[in-house]
């Protein structure tokens, strides 16, 4: 119990951590309200569970090659700029009356999924944890301890997206279209900070 207690708790803080799915997070929910603020969050699970289950599997070492560790970087990299380009470009439309259809819900739960699968910040903490168990407590870990680990880690991941999407539409629900459009900006900003940081740790 106290293990998946440990896992769960390690999973609100890597979920907590400001970044790039928590920036998209934003973007979407000042524009749409919370279930697209939710579909990021709710996409970003994909990638998650992803890497959670290649450094629980002991491969680590693996994920730090450069034969995948460089085309991901690149298409993330590619990415953010296309996002810090539609958070400016957005920033000029009014959102006072934004109809949340099915594709804003659809387009903001691939963008949760891609940000997550190509954020080589996950890769950086799946290959350090996973094989640090040892700091827990499970000097030798047995098929359960990664399953516990798994569950508890999934489980604040997933009771994070309702919390997160919750919070950003509950901050700016009332919102007015001025500070809408300085929020849009911020996000181009820091979008575009997090693109040139990943290149530089890249070359």
């Amino acid at each position: 119990m106290l293990f998946f207690i440990q896992a769960f708790i390690l999973g609100l803080l890597f979920n907590a951590a400001p970044g790039v799915v928590f920036t998209e997070t934003i973007k979407r929910g000042v524009s749409g309200g919370f279930f697209p603020a939710l579909y990021v969050q709710i996409g970003s699970l994909a990638g998650d569970s992803l890497w959670a289950v290649l450094g629980l599997l002991g491969i680590g070492v693996l994920l730090n090659i450069e034969i995948l560790k460089y085309p991901l970087s690149i298409i993330g990299i590619i990415y953010l700029v296309y996002l810090a380009y539609d958070s400016f470009i957005s920033s000029n439309i009014k959102y006072e009356k934004i109809i949340v259809s099915k594709t804003i819900n659809n387009n903001a739960l691939r963008s949760g999924i891609f940000l997550s699968i190509t954020n080589p910040q996950n890769i950086a903490y799946w290959a350090a944890l996973g094989s640090s168990f040892g700091a827990l407590g499970i000097a030798e870990p047995q098929t359960y301890h990664y399953f516990i680990f798994f569950f508890g880690f999934i489980s604040s991941s997933i009771l994070w997206c309702f919390i997160c999407a919750l919070a950003v539409d509950k901050i700016f629900k009332y919102t007015n279209s001025i500070i809408k459009k300085y929020i849009f900006r911020i996000c181009a900003v820091v979008f575009l900070y997090l693109a040139i940081g990943t290149l530089y740790n890249l070359i």
